[in-house]
């Protein structure tokens, strides 16, 4: 049996519960945290103490992000997202987790996705909480800031992007218009922790699973590993794919190290062809 043949039976049995990483997104217009080597690209994240505590640095990081947004913003979902919410339609999957920030499981047709790290969609004020739409957002940003049209030299899969710093002077920053605080997209940064409740639904899901499947994340962060971790405790079967190296091998049963937009299509094709209808 071949490892897309496994793969298939295996998420033909039903009880699976996605978890998805950068490289799901890759093949929309999105790139990756890590390449195929594993080594991380460079980038320096926004951390969430710099982005409270120093104006310079949150300045710097709406006007990269307010460009980069366009890049997240219209992306639209590739075959890997379309497929797993087939799996979803076709009732083999009971749950998806996602590390990604872009919406689009959402937007490629699934539901009930768990965004441990949040949606660069919204908008959050950490004053009175209000949720505000980030397209809004973006226009307002515009309206402030007429005319800027910084050259982006490289887009980062956290929505942000690289340009020269010299191009940042001047630009404004605009807060909530309910209370006047200070507004952040409703993603987790580098130095803030994930929800509870996110990761206890996280776990819950986990643990009712026949299979956990890993889609296009290195693993390399303790955010999305330990899922895997737990898996494999509690012997559950650990599907991983995946192009390059990933740091869950040592505890998957099947590493499928090969482009997601040709294998998951593949793997729906093959249990639509013993899928029972209704």
């Amino acid at each position: 049996m071949t490892q897309i043949e496994q793969l298939a039976a295996w998420v033909g049995d039903g009880g699976v519960v996605v978890l998805s990483g950068a490289g799901l997104s890759t093949d929309s217009g999105i790139p990756d945290y890590r390449g195929p080597s594993g080594a991380a690209r460079p980038s320096t994240p926004m951390t969430y103490q710099a982005f409270t505590r120093d104006p310079v640095a949150r300045r710097r990081y709406w006007a990269r992000s307010h460009l980069g947004w366009r890049t997240i913003g219209d992306a639209r979902p590739n075959a890997g997202h379309r497929a797993v919410a087939r799996l979803q339609e076709l009732a083999r999957l009971d749950g998806i987790i996602t590390q990604n920030v872009d919406g689009l499981h959402q937007a490629g047709g699934a539901h009930g996705v768990v965004e441990l790290h949040g949606n660069l969609a919204r908008i959050v004020c950490l004053g009175c909480g209000e949720l505000t739409d980030r397209r809004a957002h973006s226009a307002r940003l515009d309206a402030a800031n007429p005319g800027f049209a910084a050259a982006v030299t490289a887009v980062n899969p956290d929505g942000d992007v690289d340009i020269a710093e010299a191009e940042l002077d001047g630009f404004t920053v605009v807060d909530c218009v309910s209370c006047g605080g200070m507004l952040k997209p409703d993603v987790v940064y580098f130095g803030e922790t994930v929800p509870a409740p996110r990761v206890s639904r996280s776990f819950e899901l986990v643990a009712g699973a026949r299979t956990l499947l890993v889609l296009g994340s290195s693993l390399t962060v303790m955010s999305g590993r330990r899922f895997v971790l737990r898996a494999a405790k509690d012997n559950i079967r650990v599907a991983i794919v995946n192009q390059g190296v990933t740091r869950g091998e040592p505890y998957a049963d099947l590493v499928v190290d090969a482009p997601l937009g040709e294998v998951l299509p593949e793997v729906v094709r093959r249990v639509e062809g013993v899928a029972v209808p209704g």
